[in-house]
């Protein structure tokens, strides 16, 4: 039965069933809503700061009341394993409260002047559209609508047609929190629909996308006739420099999981995995039993720790970057039957020029190549158009500093794969994004500085 074009189906990638149907939004429907943020905007920015706090708190615990039953919508919408959509669902609310502790603390400037007195405000912009990637749509949709509301904007949200489930009731969520109708409103709907309307409708004040770089590269042309600010969270790279000096048996241990994860779709992967040339057939063997450990199955599974691909087409992607012609070094197991599923795969050795090296799989796939001597472990991260995480593995404080300094990237971590806290700022460099989200820095990306001078003398 062919797709109802106002209508998607919405199907758990573990199984291929049917688990739910979305009206999707048309180009009125959008117009509407954008209308009624517009209309609800004036009142949400006359909201006492303290009684915004306490609504964006109570939203916070409404989502904590019901992490459990967030994080096993997310398993069957989106395939993430169970651990994994718990933290998930934790981070949301995490993410809401901090922002909740915002409002009565968006500081402006007092600025020394003659004749007067010169101050500035932090003013928000008004409605912001938010276009949410399929591959962690709970946590990234909070990440955008937590401190957009806490600086007095109204928000629409697009979720991904493929994961459309836990935005959707957020929206209910905040609604039975107190917010006001039309200060949060979850639109499902196409890009070319939707997201698009969110670029071109001048009512809508700033966009905010998590994609593809192909894609944020046209949210970015269409919002610049506008001169419409906009943050964008593209591809990546990344990046895992593993120096002799390291600690192998963890490096190797932890490698997987900082590409796998997610079954690999995570603009944060650590897809290129470097390893200094003299341990580089040591660090293979230990690679190997680790990859062969991880547990590929039933993401409601406590024990699992990788989940299928998101679609059926998404893994015809995947699979076309490991072709005849590459030579897989080992790999580890997926379940057969039902599902979506793909093995984690491990490429070496494998030319720097090959596509699998050079362009975002966005699946359970990792390319690792030798380097010598820190500059050739810098050059060789780096020549990329992607910069947006990574980790260096070593002994060596100096070295670890010298190495972070150069390379490229908007996140970094030594000895460890953490890219994301909540109160630390997340973004890429180069191709890899615009803008800053999380921490103190996402604030003020949702406000315009306002310069005020009063005269004093006569």
């Amino acid at each position: 039965m062919p797709e109802e074009p106002d209508r998607y189906r919405v199907v758990n990638p573990a199984t291929e069933e049917v688990i739910a149907t979305v009206d999707l939004a048309d180009p009125a429907a959008t117009d509407a809503a954008i209308a009624r943020a517009a209309a609800a905007f004036e009142g949400w920015r006359k909201v006492a700061p303290g009684d915004r706090a306490r609504l964006l708190r109570r939203f916070a615990a409404e989502v904590d009341a019901e992490r459990e039953q967030l994080a096993l919508l997310e398993v069957a919408n989106a395939g993430h394993t169970i651990g994994n959509a718990r933290w998930e669902a934790g981070n949301a609310r995490d993410v809401i409260e901090y922002y909740a502790g915002a409002p009565e603390r968006l500081f402006g400037r007092q600025i020394p002047v003659a004749g007067g007195l010169d101050v500035t405000f932090h003013e928000p912009l008004g409605v912001v559209g938010v276009i949410v990637p399929w591959n962690f749509p709970l946590p990234i949709a909070a990440w955008a609508l937590a401190p957009a509301l806490a600086a007095g904007n109204t928000v629409i949200v697009k979720p991904a047609e493929l994961t459309p489930l836990t935005a959707l009731r957020l929206a209910e969520l905040a609604l039975r929190a107190g917010l006001p109708e039309g200060v949060l409103q979850v639109l499902p709907g196409r890009g070319p629909v939707v997201g698009q309307r969110f670029v071109t409708h001048p009512g809508v004040r700033k966009v905010v996308f998590t994609g593809s770089t192909a894609v944020g590269k046209s949210v970015m042309a269409g919002c610049a006739a506008q001169v419409k600010p906009v943050t964008l969270e593209l591809g990546g790279k990344s990046a895992n420099i593993v120096f002799a000096d390291a600690d192998l048996d963890k490096a190797a241990a932890t490698a997987p999981y900082a590409v796998f994860d997610n079954a690999g779709q995570d603009c944060c992967a650590r897809s290129r995995i470097l390893v200094e040339a003299s341990v580089y057939e040591e660090f293979l063997e230990r690679l190997e039993r680790a990859v062969r450990g991880v547990r590929v199955g039933d993401p409601a599974d406590e024990k699992t720790e990788m989940g299928p691909l998101i679609s059926a087409a998404h893994r015809a992607r995947v699979a076309s970057y490991v072709d005849g012609d590459t030579e897989v070094a080992f790999r580890g197991s997926a379940p057969e039957g039902p599902g979506f599923w793909y093995p984690p795969t491990v490429l070496a050795p494998i030319a720097p020029d090959h596509r699998a090296f050079t362009e975002e799989v966005f699946g359970p796939v990792v390319a690792v190549v030798p380097f010598r001597g820190e500059s050739d472990a810098v050059r060789i991260a780096n020549a990329t158009e992607y910069g947006l995480s990574g980790s260096i593995w070593t002994r060596d404080v100096g070295r670890a500093l010298r190495v972070a300094r150069a390379v490229e990237a908007g996140n970094l971590s030594v000895n460890s794969h953490s890219s994301v806290r909540y109160w630390t700022p997340f973004g890429g460099f180069k191709q890899s994004g615009l803008g800053r989200e999380l921490g103190p820095d996402a604030l003020h990306a949702f406000t315009e500085t306002k310069n005020v001078f009063i005269a004093t003398e006569e």
